[in-house]
């Protein structure tokens, strides 16, 4: 019997649906498999990214206008110690076009969570951009700790007078600010130092110029002073243009990877479902091919088939990854996720061609069929 074009169209499609309908649970793995791949690489990229992004935005909102390392230094924060004195910010700070020069020691923690520990000496580092007190005020004591409002609404949430164990030390919390300036945890310089074994050292320093056209000279008058010839001078925006995925060591393999694993993932399981279903159809196969379907009808049937799965899956996905967003904005709001368009339809896009390019030699597979052996099939 011949296939007619008009009614090509709603054949194949009744013939889809029905073949996912009569097999629900093959279809829901399906289904369940390209959501976990676009739930696993929105999420990687979120959290990736999200930290990148949160890094260059904080820094931004600290005031300053350069920033000075150490010659071995790395432009990352926390991962340099504290191996400078810190009295070099009095020797900045005479330079005749620097408004103002703060030490700070920047010290990543990974104890309980990861994050990154700013020690400060309060009044130059507010002289910067003063901070925005929401509760409580400056440091009293040596082991009083200023969080942002980020933290204090994280884990059930912090108030002033509340305790925190730090570097194997209770901290108490003197005051609560306003996201954006660096970090989620200040603490007097002197008193990090000393946890790290660097009393009075800093890890690098901010600056303000009297005026942003005389970056330059600032940069000139520290390199012309002794002993600070060989120091990183960076205006902010250098630093700024450092911060990207293709500059950060490991950062680009690593997100590759995770998505490359999740595509195979994804590949494997639609490849393993569709093959599987066309050796459980074999006999409906050599029906179909008796009554005149094409190998392009078979082919097309199978990839409508697996389009339709991917579709649902890729939405599935979707749902799921902004409900894990939610859930993260409310239960951890220091960790940022964000959720770019480019990314999402980059990875809706990618989870789909993956699904069906795994259909693709099954279809094939089936379309070659000998309808004889097919009918014979048991």
């Amino acid at each position: 019997m011949p296939w007619q074009r008009p009614r090509y169209t709603r054949i194949v499609n009744k013939l889809v649906v029905g073949n996912l309908l009569h097999r629900p649970l093959r279809a829901a793995i399906g289904v369940l498999a390209i959501a976990i791949e676009v739930v696993m690489i929105l999420s990687i990229i979120a959290i990736m990214m999200g930290q990148l992004n949160g890094a260059r935005n904080s820094t931004s909102g600290i005031g300053a206008d350069m920033i000075v390392r150490p010659a071995n230094a790395s432009f990352l924060s926390g991962v340099s110690g504290a191996p400078v004195p810190a009295k070099i910010a009095d020797v900045l700070a005479k330079l005749p076009h620097v408004a103002v020069a703060s030490p700070i020691i920047a010290n990543l923690n990974v104890s309980g969570s990861v994050e990154t520990l700013y020690g400060i000496d309060f009044a130059s580092f507010n002289a910067l951009k003063p901070f925005k007190f929401l509760a409580g005020g400056t440091f009293q004591q040596p082991f009083d700790l200023i969080v942002d409002d980020f933290y204090a609404r994280s884990d059930g949430g912090h108030h002033v007078g509340d305790k925190v164990m730090l570097m194997n030390h209770e901290f108490t919390i003197c005051g609560i600010v306003e996201h954006g300036k660096g970090g989620r945890k200040f603490m007097p310089i002197r008193t990090l130092g000393t946890l790290m074994g660097d009393p009075g050292n800093a890890s690098m320093f901010y600056i303000r110029s009297d005026e942003p056209k005389n970056e330059e000279l600032i940069r000139r008058e520290i390199h012309a002073t002794a002993g600070l010839q060989q120091y990183q001078v960076q205006t902010l925006e250098e630093w700024l243009s450092m911060m990207t995925p293709d500059r950060m060591p490991a950062f680009r393999p690593a997100l590759t990877t995770v998505i490359s694993i999740a595509v195979i993932v994804g590949f494997i399981a639609i490849f393993q479902s569709m093959y599987t279903a066309i050796m459980e159809r074999t006999r409906e196969i050599g029906i179909l091919k008796s009554l005149g379907a094409s190998k392009l009808y078979i082919v097309d049937a199978v990839l409508r088939e697996t389009a339709l799965i991917a579709l649902v899956g890729d939405i599935l996905g979707l749902v799921i990854t902004i409900g894990i967003r939610t859930f993260m904005g409310r239960r951890f709001p220091t960790l940022p996720f964000p959720m770019e368009a480019l990314w999402t339809v980059e990875t809706l896009l990618l989870a789909f061609a993956g699904a069906v390019l795994g259909a693709f030699y099954p279809a094939l597979k089936a379309a070659l069929k000998d309808p004889i052996d097919a009918l014979a099939y048991e």
